[in-house]
């Protein structure tokens, strides 16, 4: 004879009771939403409504009636596209835009040809006082971009500049940095003085990641240390290389406070230099924010695009060649 099993009194709602596996489930399957909480609220707050907003506004205008006086003068008013239109045929725009691809072009390469350059040495075995030379090289990134450009502004002052008093008691010619075709080697220079630092840092962490055994056979099958750094470390090391120069790009776009800085030292440096001084000057000195919307679109879209693009050719690339 069989007794029916009963279970103890109260069990059922005893504090102690342990939770049924569909409970325990669903607490794993959700528990991964709990941890990216934060971050997806700080995402949509930060950075998905600021670029929700800036869309909004660039495809509004103000409308102003009569004087503009009293309210309900200046109304809001949907524009469409004009705005885009109006920023992409403005000469002030393609201007900036121009000078920056020639800021770029000397920028891009000497800083990453100096950091390659930096690291390589580093990473050779008779280097002496590795830490404190990777310390100095380093140093220029950790200065706010503000403070290196007023830095190297005082420096092409011809008035307050030592290296122009060295110049000058030596009779040799003072060139004006901050005039000309001279102003895209000045503003190059803080750019490269303040960046090489960081990108070999990345270049030489890649490096030294590269397993000693690699070179060690290259070393047994005859090769010069100059054929190594070629064939053995600069292919291997290419990944970082992309990245720096992915990055480089972007800050390339972006410029704004190096000529921002040395406009009061100079007159050839106007409002509109770069494509951002042209967003800076619309919105905050004409009051036009919804101009300055579009602008600002145009110039992220621009970006995306031509990293996306340079990013793609390079993955296709290194398919290619693994393909090989």
């Amino acid at each position: 004879m069989t007794t029916a099993h009963r279970e103890p009194y109260g069990a059922e709602s005893a504090p102690y009771a342990l939770p049924s596996r569909t409970t325990a489930r669903e607490r794993a399957r959700s528990a991964p939403y709990f941890f990216l909480l934060p971050a997806t609220v700080l995402f949509v707050l930060f950075f998905a409504l600021p670029i929700g907003y800036a869309i909004w506004l660039s495809l509004h205008k103000v409308q102003v009636k009569g004087l503009g006086l009293g309210s309900g003068a200046r109304t809001e008013i949907w524009a469409g596209l004009e705005n885009y239109t109006d920023a992409l045929t403005d000469s002030e725009l393609l201007d900036g835009a121009l000078r920056v691809l020639g800021y770029g072009a000397i920028v891009i390469p000497v800083m990453l040809g100096l950091a390659l350059l930096f690291a390589l040495m580093l990473d050779t075995d008779k280097v002496r006082l590795a830490p404190v030379t990777r310390l100095a090289i380093f140093l220029p990134y950790a200065i706010p971009g503000v403070v290196a450009a007023l830095l190297w502004g005082f420096l092409y002052l011809p008035d307050v500049s030592p290296f122009y008093f060295v110049l000058d008691r030596l009779g040799m010619p003072q060139p004006n940095l901050l005039d000309g075709g001279p102003l895209y080697l000045a503003l190059s220079n803080i750019a490269v003085w303040g960046g090489t630092g960081f990108n070999m840092i990345v270049i030489y962490t890649s490096l030294r990641a590269i397993p000693a055994e690699v070179y060690e056979a290259a070393k047994l099958d005859g090769a010069s240390p100059l054929q190594i750094a070629l064939r053995i470390k600069i292919p291997m090391v290419a990944p970082s290389l992309i990245l720096t120069f992915f990055f480089s790009i972007i800050a390339t776009l972006q410029v704004f406070s190096e000529p921002t800085t040395l406009k009061p030292l100079t007159n050839s440096v106007s409002t509109t230099w770069s494509p951002l001084m042209k967003v800076y000057r619309d919105a905050f000195g004409a009051g036009d924010i919804h101009a300055a919307a579009a602008e600002a679109v145009i110039i992220a879209l621009v970006t995306l695009v031509l990293s996306f693009g340079f990013l793609r050719a390079a993955n296709s690339r290194t398919k290619q060649g693994e393909a090989r």
